[in-house]
């Protein structure tokens, strides 16, 4: 088993950054640890019909279940301002506060060189590489995208690789998609955000690059 740290900055989706990670690592594996706080928590309690949604100063107590390129199944344990405490399957719209360290164990994958992937070229959009610093409160770079869509995954990989702080948007709904359209004027995904302001897709951040634009992000 390959230990992987991931780091989640503020407004992280928690189960859609797990799932990005198995994605993109191309293999199967489990949450063996985690400690950080969530502004809102969703979960699906045991016999009810629609999520449990929770909103303030909660701390995440436990997070345990499987993570594959083919889907979640993770359950949640967290302590809310009166230390009460609420549990169920976790579902996406549990939102990072100030920070979220989890340690995934992934499986070897059949035929696969021994070697695992490093952090840097397996940690989805929302993370940061264990030995860069810290990122910043509020990132300067947005991204919203699109699961499945190739050129999210190749912008994705180029701010990882670049270690450039950033918060990523999964809008993989309608309603989602339009709030990013009224934003940057443009239907297509991947759109990026620097300081708020629109800058297009994965040409235009592959164009910034090659003029050495995107430096000063660090």
């Amino acid at each position: 088993m390959h230990p992987l740290p991931l780091h989640l900055g503020p407004g992280s989706d928690l189960r859609a950054s797990l799932e990005q990670l198995a994605i993109e690592a191309g293999a199967s594996g489990f949450v063996l640890g985690v400690v950080g706080d969530l502004s809102q928590a969703a979960f699906q309690c045991p016999g009810l019909e629609e999520p449990t949604v929770l909103q303030g100063h909660l701390e995440i107590i436990t997070l345990q279940g499987t993570v594959a390129p083919q889907g979640v199944h993770l359950h949640l344990s967290l302590s809310d301002g009166d230390c009460q405490v609420w549990g169920g399957h976790l579902e996406h719209g549990s939102l990072v506060l100030r920070g979220a360290d989890l340690l995934v164990g992934f499986l070897p994958v059949a035929g696969a060189p021994q070697d695992p992937p490093s952090a840097a070229e397996a940690l989805p959009a929302a993370a940061a590489r264990p030995t860069a610093p810290a990122a910043p409160a509020h990132p300067r770079v947005e991204i919203a995208v699109r699961s499945g869509c190739p050129y999210s995954a190749r912008a994705l990989r180029m701010l990882r690789t670049l270690g450039i702080p950033h918060v990523v948007q999964l809008a993989d709904d309608e309603q989602a998609r339009a709030a990013v359209a009224g934003r940057s004027g443009l239907a297509s995904m991947p759109q990026v955000f620097i300081d708020g302001q629109p800058i297009g897709g994965y040409d235009a951040l592959a164009d910034r690059h090659g003029r050495g634009e995107l430096d000063h992000l660090r």
